[in-house]
This record gives C-alpha cells, structure tokens and sequence, in this order.
C-alpha cells in the first residue's frame, strides 16, 4: 500500500490527472481552469500537460458552461465543471435542474450525462459576497442529482475519481477552507465506495453528524468532550444524495443521541432530513430529540462577520450539552 501525504487541494489535482490520463473523453472546464489552474490552483498544470482542448477556460458564463456540457456528454465525452465560487453557481441553476437532472429520465434511460460539477463550497475564507455558500440543498432535494462532498484528502483523491467514472451528474461539493490542510492519501486502492457514509472516529455517548468542512469542527469537538469524560461518534456523511443513513442508525441505536452539524442555514436544510429519518427509525432509542448545529437563516456574511455565523467548536459542544440534558 503506497501513502503520500497531500493537501485536499493536491489530492483533487492529482485525481483529476490520473482519470485525465485514463480516458481522453474526460475534459475539465471553467473560469480560469485552464493558464492560471482555478483561483484555488485545482486544476494547476492540467493545461499544460493535457492541451487546451482537454481543460478549456470558460467565457464568465454558467449557464453556457453546464449547457455545453450537456451537448458534450451526450456527444459521449466527460465533462467536470468546475463553478469558481459557490455563489456564482445560481445562473446555472436552471440547467442544471431542467437538463442535467432530467435528461436520463426524460429519455427514459437512453441519455447518460456523465456530469460532474464541482463546486467550492462553504464559509471560512473571509471572502465577499456571493463567493461563500452552503447550496447543497438546493441539489440534493432535486430528483436526478447525486450529491457527494469530500471532507479530507484521501476522500478527495478517491471521490473524484469515482464520480468522474459514474454515468450519473454529480454535483461534488468541496470544502474550500479546508484546501490546504494535509492528510494521508492511499493511491493504490479506495477506501470507500463513492455514496456511503462512514464513522471517522468511533464513541459511545453520542453521534455527530457532518460532511465537508464540518467533519473537522465535529472531530475538534468530539477530542474536546473526551476531556470531560464524554466519547463522542463522529460520522462523515460523504454522500448527501442519496442518503447512506444505515451507518447512522446503527450509532444512534448504540449512543441514543445524535447531533447533526453543519454550515447551511438550519430551514430545511440536510439536517431537517436527517433528523426526520433518524427519528423514524431510531424512535424507541432516542434519549433526546435529535438536534441540529448549523448557520443561521440568514445570507451568508461577509469578511470577519463569518465567525458569528459559522458553526464552531463551542456550538456543537453546547448542542452535546443539551442533548444530555433531556
């Protein structure tokens, strides 16, 4: 087993050269992708060692990037689109819920649109207006989307990949303010399947539910409470559509409590759903209401404002502490 240690960042770089040098159909493109490598440097270098013809800088046009890409992946090809900014994703919102999801339906499974569009998503960065959001709500309620987000970089290395492969449009959700943070990457086999969830640090009091950029602030938290004597389940989702929720059941019925952390604002945002399913399914082993830690339903702020608005380590603790408190 060969480990190399990478940033989330590198670790989507590298993925996305290794499915670049196994099938030619696949083609990146965006705004900026191409000489300059994506505001992030995702993409950093891909242009130069695969043409311009294969990682293609966009016109600053959404809408026309997803419409071209429908074209392309009927035509047979591959495209990842990459969206620059979690905010500016809402101009292709229309082609993306009226072609990219309902193609394969509307054809009735004739037209495959192997789709992957990636976002960088999330708050943290003390960016402007409309370059932090928490979107995925919007994707992962739309029938025919899959929703994935990666949360370290082994996952970003691995999921890429597998959502590149897959036949369905996949909407891959990354953690911008966790680019740079490193991790073991195993480069020879996956550890995981594309769309299951998976515990990330086990405990017996209770279960924290996060993906993204809020498994970190979730596994902070969880090292926290360890001091007061608390052992806390930490679940990285991984797959928001469709839901892997088995793993989560199987906490739950063990620690009788479940927390579910995350950025976007908490009216009917994932937890809501979550928390319906966990408590269908887990009603007679609930110590206490399943509860949620996320943004406030408000826009997202801007600059230094963020830290008011995002959940943190104090928040999710405060949330433990009440859930035992029933």
């Amino acid at each position: 087993m060969m480990a190399e240690t990478l940033t989330i960042g590198k670790a989507l770089n590298t993925g996305l050269r290794r499915v670049m040098e196994r099938d030619p159909k696949v083609l990146i493109m965006g705004e900026d992708v191409g000489k300059l490598g994506g505001v992030f440097r995702i993409t950093d270098g891909l242009q130069k060692d695969f043409g311009d013809e294969r990682v293609i800088d966009t016109p600053l046009a959404e809408s026309g990037i997803i419409g071209t890409a429908v074209g392309l992946a009927i035509r047979g090809y591959r495209p990842v689109c990459e969206i620059q900014f979690d905010g500016f994703v809402y101009p292709a919102y229309d082609q993306i819920v009226s072609q990219v999801a309902k193609m394969h339906y509307r054809s009735q499974g004739k037209v495959s649109l192997p789709i992957v569009i990636r976002i960088p998503f999330g708050g943290g960065i003390g960016a402007v207006e409309h370059h932090s959001e928490s979107p995925e709500a919007y994707f992962a309620h739309t029938a025919g989307l899959k929703v994935v987000s990666c949360s370290n970089p082994d996952d970003a290395y691995w999921m890429i990949q597998q959502s590149i492969e897959s036949d369905d449009p996949i909407i891959f959700m990354e953690p911008k303010r966790r680019y740079w943070e490193k991790g073991q990457v195993n480069v020879d086999t996956a550890s995981a399947p594309l769309h299951v969830s998976r515990v990330v640090r086990t405990g017996a009091d209770a279960t924290l539910l996060a993906y993204g950029p809020m498994v970190r602030t979730a596994l902070d938290a969880a090292t926290a409470a360890a001091e007061d004597g608390r052992e806390l389940e930490v679940i990285d989702l991984r797959t928001l559509s469709p839901l892997d929720l088995g793993p989560v059941y199987e906490s739950v019925r063990r620690t009788g409590r479940a927390i579910v952390v995350h950025e976007a604002p908490g009216n009917l945002g994932l937890g809501s759903e979550i928390a319906a399913r966990i408590t269908e399914e887990c009603f007679y082993s609930l110590e206490a209401p399943v509860l949620r830690v996320t943004g406030f339903d408000t826009p997202y702020p801007a600059a230094r404002v963020e830290e008011e608005y995002l959940p943190d380590l104090d928040r999710v603790l405060d949330a433990v502490d009440r859930s035992f408190g029933f």
